[in-house]
């Protein structure tokens, strides 16, 4: 699946180990939190990532946020917008500065929004997706809401301009 960031794709260098296989040595590990002490305890790891659900708490992981490389979001629904709110509280209230990474059922038009709240990478379902996606993140170059990105202020109320 394509990985978008920043309306590019990239090399995807994690990878998802899921409930019951070993930890790999040397690479990039993205972990459910169900395995995060295993992950923390494991020396032979590149870096470590968790995948989070809407139903996780955030506030939960932060003495382990200093260790992780990359927290991953999973959007069960389009319309469900708890992964929104774990991203605002991650950067704004956490300080997390590591990498935030959507995956699931998201819909281009969100793309915008992903990014002002925080997350920096989205896991596309898709190689037919992509023109899509980058069209869409190119749509808009105005903002009111409030955002973690900086924006420079433009003139009148809380309009910001987007970065490209």
């Amino acid at each position: 699946m394509p990985l978008l960031e920043n309306g590019h794709v990239i090399q995807d260098t994690w990878q998802k180990v899921p409930d019951g296989q070993s930890i790999p040595s040397n690479s990039n590990v993205l972990l459910p939190l169900s395995r995060l002490e295993e992950g923390l305890k494991s020396v032979s790891i590149g870096q470590l990532g968790i995948i989070l659900t809407p139903e996780d708490q955030v506030r939960d992981l932060h003495s382990a946020l200093p260790h992780l490389g990359m927290i991953c979001l999973t959007f069960v629904s389009f319309r469900d917008g708890r992964p929104f709110t774990q991203a605002s509280i991650l950067r704004r209230q956490l300080g997390y500065i590591g990498v935030l990474r959507a995956q699931g059922y998201i819909l281009p038009d969100q793309y915008e929004f992903l990014r002002r709240c925080g997350i920096n990478q989205v896991l596309i379902d898709s190689e037919d997706a992509v023109s899509t996606w980058k069209t869409v993140h190119h749509r808009f170059s105005i903002a009111y809401q409030p955002s973690v990105l900086n924006e420079v202020g433009e003139g009148f109320a809380f309009r910001k301009w987007l970065s490209p």
